[in-house]
């Protein structure tokens, strides 16, 4: 079983703990430190969706919930991106279908794994239009995943998590990880063949 001393260098559990000590600032700083990533995650699973920023708040309420009973079991995100996930999950069986999954839209101060396409030759329409129906298809690719496939191909491609992690996120085995994340590329590669001609993936 982890101990606290196996995340000593985690400065979320360091802040979670601190919280749960009475020092009332320390979830402000987890809220300042993280509220970014939660909203990048929240992007990349439900896309534009109109709400992310109320879900935002959401997943914090559910951190000031939790505050009782949290145990430093995990990495701080991991134990964050759950409660993210199962947000996302609830959300995507209310309202399935109606909002489009983006990989390419800026989301606030968290850049990472964004995709980005970019041509350094002479500008060309044709080449530009190109790019733009691989990112749409890309889009509609993922969008269209299962939720833990969707969910685990985001952490590993866009987050690099490891599959160990993404287990903890998803509930799951290591080993069932990597077959999910198997599945869910080949799914992406026989969309996306039309359009790529070279592994992105």
């Amino acid at each position: 079983m982890p101990t606290q001393a196996d995340f000593k260098d985690d400065p979320g559990v360091a802040l979670m703990l601190a919280w749960q000590g009475g020092d009332e600032s320390a979830f402000d700083e987890l809220v300042s430190l993280y509220s970014g990533r939660v909203y990048s995650l929240l992007t990349r699973f439900l896309g534009q969706h109109p709400s992310r920023e109320d879900f935002v708040q959401e997943v914090f309420l559910r951190v000031v919930r939790a505050r009782d009973r949290y145990e430093p079991n995990a990495r701080f995100t991991t134990w964050l991106y759950r409660i993210v996930f199962n947000l996302s999950v609830n959300e995507t069986q209310r309202a399935s279908g109606r909002y489009q999954l983006s990989l390419d839209q800026p989301t606030g101060d968290e850049e990472q794994g964004r995709i980005e396409i970019e041509d350094t030759r002479d500008p060309d329409p044709t080449a530009a239009m190109q790019s733009g129906d691989v990112i749409h298809a890309v889009r509609r690719a993922i969008a269209a995943l299962p939720e833990n496939q969707r969910m685990a191909v985001v952490l590993a491609k866009f987050d690099d998590m490891p599959y160990v992690e993404i287990a903890k996120v998803l509930d799951s085995s290591e080993k069932a990880i990597k077959s999910l994340i198997h599945r869910a590329r080949e799914t992406l590669r026989a969309e996306l063949a039309p359009f790529l001609e070279e592994d992105l993936l």
